[in-house]
């Protein structure tokens, strides 16, 4: 006769306190490609182990904008230095250095540089993950400073987070910030409190099976209406290289999107969205994204 053993359950990290409400954020957000008219996003890394990412985007209305990345890790040392060139002419550094300072510990400095203007920004920012523990803090040095920090406790699929900005100069709070949620592999759910207590946002999200996923949000903005805004949206795995996507809000915006991976390191999207109230007019919106990974 077999004794049943108990197995204690292994605490894992919680998301950041920005990810408490990913998945249905991505699900209502994520690879729908109507909101720029054209997107480019192509991947590539080489031999020395230098990784480049160009990317480049055509928006509806407005400038086409760009930028060019290459960044190189050193996994021993747990250091890696990034080098990003924008299209408006800014030049940013990155420097980070990953569970080296202390267990679960990463800091990284951006400094960013307009050649134009001759304007510099320095930021530095920490990121601290233990388990049932997420902790961030941002700190933008030249201005202010200005500090951002948030945390988020987790226990067994419960999280509680809080945020809260803070400017050194005028020594007062900027802005503050709470949220709960409850998170398990097939569903999560979470509730927001943001821009200083007065938007309120409710999130689920649901894996109904291995091809279907569904969610919903609702959002209230208490300064502002009384109303308040919902957004259904739906992602169906049509076969194993290809998904589809749905979403609609209570204003009667519908938005549609496919993707599909052409083959390994190709993968494109199309996207359009819908005033289904206004059929007749031209606020259509008509999207597609190419991207590429070598």
């Amino acid at each position: 006769m077999s004794i049943p053993l108990d197995i204690p359950k292994v605490a894992i990290v919680p998301p950041a306190f920005s990810d408490i409400a990913k998945t249905a954020n991505d699900l209502l957000n994520k690879d729908f490609y109507h909101t720029t008219a054209s997107k480019i996003d192509v991947k590539s890394k080489a031999p020395n182990g230098v990784s480049f990412n160009v990317k480049g985007q055509s928006a509806h209305e407005g400038a086409t904008s760009g930028s060019i990345e290459a960044k190189y890790a050193d996994p021993p040392s747990g250091l890696s230095l990034t080098q990003t060139w924008t299209t408006a002419n800014v030049l940013q550094t990155k420097v980070e250095l990953d569970n080296k300072i202390a267990y679960g510990l990463k800091a990284e400095a951006i400094t960013d540089f307009v050649p134009k203007s001759q304007a510099f920004g320095a930021k530095v920012n920490l990121y601290f993950k233990q388990p049932n523990f997420n902790a961030r803090a941002f700190f933008d040095v030249l201005k202010g400073p200005i500090a951002n920090v948030d945390a988020v406790l987790g226990h067994e699929g419960f999280l509680v987070g809080a945020e809260a900005g803070y400017d050194a100069q005028k020594a007062a709070i900027t802005k503050y910030a709470a949220a709960i949620g409850y998170t398990q592999p097939e569903y999560s759910a979470a509730i927001t409190a943001t821009n200083n207590l007065s938007v309120f946002a409710a999130s689920y999200y649901h894996k109904v099976n291995s091809q279907v996923e569904a969610g919903a949000k609702a959002t209230w903005d208490s300064k502002s209406s009384n109303n308040v805004g919902l957004e259904v949206a739906s992602k169906y795995r049509l076969d194993p290289a290809s998904f589809a996507k749905a979403k609609i809000n209570d204003r009667g915006i519908a938005a549609l999107a496919y993707n599909v991976k052409l083959r390994p390191g190709v993968t494109t999207g199309l996207g359009v969205s819908l005033d289904t109230q206004n059929l007749n007019e031209a606020a259509h919106k008509v999207g597609v994204s190419f991207e590429f990974e070598g």
